[in-house]
């Protein structure tokens, strides 16, 4: 049985100090996390992407705080024996009241190891403080935010210009001097992004920001093509699940019409 992480070891994870890179994926259900609990993989991220992915939303800003504790649970439950963070959805971290009260409930309720949090708006890293100094490891997330696309005008590669790069850099030092464990660079430009790895002390994990962060995350229905759209270009799926499920059950349904065809021969035949 492997040995789950903890934040202290996490924090050290750093590639330029000869640690391998942290593998995370990004899981909503108990089959699956049981599965991933009996693998190599170090982290677990229960995300709100479930939104769109489990839940069929437009985007995640319609995602629930008992919705995330439903399935943050469900995932804790079957990966007994792996690191789980369970993302903060929006609009439950607004205000330093309400991020506490959701955040306490969320990581109760769950026993997830830590919880993530969008964004480093001074009141975010306020926020950040007070949660860690409760006893709730947070993992930072900076570059694109989802819980933020309306605001941030779409989906697109952040830290291009001299000015926005100079703003993420600044982040994601917040985020480490508040007290995050690791930060999540979603989108970041991938020089800017190795620029930012090797100026923190606490690893960075990275989703189509390039190859050399501390760590890579993954949704691991996008990693399998679980589902009817093609995932999102910085995934190479490595099968495709999605149509080999249709196969087999176009399979299976051809298979029964032809047994009812039969017996339905059959009944004729006896009369």
């Amino acid at each position: 049985m492997k040995k789950i992480l903890t934040t202290k070891k996490i924090r050290k994870n750093k590639v330029h100090r000869g640690f391998r890179p942290l593998q995370m994926l990004t899981c909503y259900d108990y089959q699956n996390a049981c599965m991933l609990d009996n693998t190599e993989l170090d982290l677990i991220l229960v995300g709100d992407s479930l939104g769109n992915v489990i839940l069929g939303y437009d985007t995640t800003v319609e995602v629930s705080i008992e919705e995330m504790t439903v399935f943050a649970s469900a995932v804790k439950r079957g990966a007994k024996n792996t690191f789980v963070v369970g993302d903060l959805p929006f609009g439950t971290y607004s205000t330093l009241e309400t991020a506490l009260k959701n955040s306490i409930h969320l990581f109760q309720k769950s026993k997830v190891e830590a919880l993530k949090l969008e964004g480093a708006h001074p009141y975010q890293l306020e926020i950040i403080q007070r949660l860690t100094q409760t006893g709730i490891p947070i993992m930072g997330h900076i570059g694109l935010t989802p819980q933020s696309v309306h605001q941030l005008g779409g989906y697109y590669v952040h830290g291009k210009k001299s000015k926005t790069a100079e703003a993420l850099k600044k982040q994601a030092h917040a985020l480490e001097e508040a007290g995050c464990f690791a930060i999540v660079l979603e989108c970041v430009e991938a020089n800017l992004s190795e620029e930012i790895t090797k100026d923190l002390s606490i690893p960075t994990i990275g989703i189509g920001s390039g190859t050399t962060t501390d760590g890579q995350v993954l949704v691991l229905n996008d990693l399998l093509h679980l589902g009817p759209l093609a995932p999102p270009s910085f995934c190479k799926p490595i099968t495709n699940l999605y149509q080999i499920k249709k196969n087999y059950i176009d399979q299976y349904l051809s298979e029964q019409k032809s047994l009812s065809s039969s017996l339905n021969e059959a009944e004729v035949t006896l009369h």
